[in-house]
């Protein structure tokens, strides 16, 4: 089975305030041992010189690694409904080439990957969250999660796992801190080995991002979903919670056959685990990210249309393109059965 070469930056770019933290350290010696060159920057700006062309700009930035430290605004933990109680952020930004990245206008700047090296003082933001959160902290239905951290938000962090080493630190932390807690993360890559015989005491959740065959060429960069399968199946074996994430759910010509067999498949690697998760999360984009994602990915066959989709307002008065109610009851209705029918013992945790 093919599995996706390890991303390599063609170069590091480090703070001199990150470089006096033991991790950030720990990070340069890492990126040398690859052979990505490391440049040792003259103050904490960022001072990025690139292209003014758009295409040239964004395949450089998306070739750079910054190893920055995350500062106060960046390490207070906000609620990340409805995948868990608290996120936390390792990193900003992903080596991948989604086609739909969701992070697309809501990140400023070219899409470097930003790393963070001040790694204690995010883990210390932790305990002062226990039992505060909202999604699963006071859930019937999910209370036996505990409180729960998000730790993909703003990146996939086993992409860049081989540079950086932070998922392997946290993933250690939350298995030593004897306390009613689950660190959660999703990923598009199988580069799981580092992560198998590290001692996480079943406080970790591993999701595999999946979607049919049909839409891989919205995903550059990334693993092949039967190669996300079987690493959530190596990661089950050595004890993690697993769980799939279906998305974005992209409600194209002939979705309910592409999908009937992504469920088929998964079935056939997950179908004797007894606790499987499922997060169901539809295709959605804003006129900003889809701005940006029509220059990042110009003629790109994504659907970014208004048909069969109707304008959302969210919390804060932003608007989103969802699909519009008819499709989104078809969408939903054939995924609980499915589902049901495919993969019985998983428990789906929300749809959206």
């Amino acid at each position: 089975m093919r599995s996706q070469k390890l991303w390599q930056p063609r170069r590091l770019l480090a703070t001199p305030s990150a470089l006096t933290w033991d991790h950030g350290a720990a990070i340069v010696a890492r990126a040398t041992t690859l052979g990505v060159p490391v440049t040792a920057l003259p103050s904490d700006r960022l001072k990025l010189d690139f292209p003014t062309d758009s295409r040239r700009t964004y395949a450089e930035a998306k070739a750079t690694l910054a190893l920055v430290v995350a500062p106060p605004s960046k390490r207070k933990l906000q609620p990340i409904a409805p995948s868990a109680d608290w996120r936390i952020d390792l990193a900003e930004g992903c080596p991948a080439h989604c086609g739909y990245c969701y992070l697309a206008g809501s990140l400023k700047g070219p899409p470097i990957t930003r790393v963070y090296a001040n790694l204690p003082e995010i883990l210390a933001e932790l305990p002062a969250h226990l039992g505060q959160g909202t999604v699963t902290s006071r859930s019937t239905a999910r209370a036996h999660e505990g409180t729960t951290f998000e730790a993909s938000c703003y990146t996939d962090p086993l992409g860049i796992e081989h540079v950086t080493g932070s998922l392997s630190a946290l993933i250690a932390h939350f298995g030593a801190w004897e306390a009613d807690v689950q660190l959660r993360f999703t990923t598009k890559f199988d580069a799981v080995e580092p992560l198998l015989t590290l001692d996480h005491r079943g406080r970790t959740r591993m999701r595999a991002s999946i979607n049919p065959a049909a839409y891989a060429r919205f995903e550059g960069g990334t693993s092949p979903v039967a190669a996300r399968l079987v690493a959530l199946r190596k990661m089950a074996d050595a004890g993690y919670r697993i769980g799939l994430t279906i998305a974005p759910i992209i409600a194209a010509k002939g979705w309910r056959e592409a999908y009937g067999e992504l469920l088929a498949e998964a079935s056939r690697v997950l179908a004797d685990i007894p606790d499987v998760t499922i997060e169901l999360i539809t295709h959605r984009y804003t006129p900003g990210s889809k701005a940006v994602l029509e220059t990042w990915y110009p003629g790109s066959s994504l659907d970014l249309g208004m048909a069969n989709r109707t304008e959302k307002r969210t919390k804060f008065g932003s608007i989103k393109y969802v699909y519009d109610a008819d499709t989104m009851r078809a969408l939903r209705t054939f995924f609980h059965d499915e589902i049901a029918a495919k993969l019985p013992h998983a428990r789906i945790l929300y749809w959206t």
